[in-house]
């Protein structure tokens, strides 16, 4: 599972220079603020390309997917992570994999071992400075509110079976997108199916041999100590 991450951009977002995700990551979000603990339901920065003119887009959006049915923003069931696995299959997840995928950049994520008496929190980063997570969003409308007001943009991130680095940690991971398919998993002209989502989660295997991972104190607050060694 992915439920706590990092987003600390620097100036440049430490983006390779030529890399897909730099022609989506222009310059930092609006109302962008670091945060070195960032929870399921808190805004979280995606990037992705608007349906209606094929614009890119690099917005923060509320971190648990809400179906457009949704009564409110919220669901009865946790929405944070969708399994790559099922994505294909649920009625919340299928359509936004049909043509509303996104990436949500983060700079590392956490989490946990040890027994639920004495967890242990683990800080992991990827090989690059931001590391791009797969995920999906969708548009929520509060009920009642006018047509062109009243919107909501809501994400969720991809998991798949842990390899690499990941495996001692949690039997789940982020799906980490790989460089060549990162443009295809952005365009919603690429249809969305299974086949996408396995060959994404594939991209995933050289990353998670590439990532570094280390255990850090209980996490407590906000601040960049929290990614300080323990």
């Amino acid at each position: 599972m992915c439920g706590r991450v990092i987003v600390d951009y620097d100036e440049n977002l430490g983006v390779a220079e030529g890399g897909a995700l730099s022609e989506w990551m222009v310059g930092r979000p609006d109302g962008y603020a670091p945060s070195w603990d960032l929870k399921p339901t808190q805004p979280i920065p995606v990037a992705f390309t608007d349906r209606r003119d094929g614009s890119r887009r690099f917005e923060y959006a509320h971190w648990s997917l809400v179906p457009p049915w949704s009564k409110e923003l919220r669901s009865r069931f946790p929405t944070f992570n969708a399994r790559a696995e099922t994505a294909a299959e649920k009625p919340s997840f299928r359509p936004s994999l049909q043509s509303r995928r996104c990436v949500v950049p983060v700079s590392g994520f956490y989490e946990w071992t040890g027994p639920k008496s004495a967890r242990v929190p683990h800080a992991i980063f990827g090989p690059e400075p931001v590391l791009p997570l797969a995920g999906l969003y969708t548009w929520w409308h509060e009920p009642g509110a006018a047509d062109d007001a009243g919107w909501h943009l809501t994400a969720t991130i991809l998991t798949r079976s842990s390899a690499g680095v990941m495996e001692p940690l949690h039997d789940r991971m982020p799906v980490f997108l790989g460089e060549e398919l990162l443009r295809d998993w952005l365009d919603p002209q690429t249809l969305g199916d299974q086949l996408l989502v396995n060959a994404v989660a594939e991209s995933s295997l050289p990353i998670s041999e590439r990532l570094r991972e280390y255990a850090v104190r209980p996490l407590r607050g906000d601040g960049p100590e929290l990614i300080e060694p323990a």
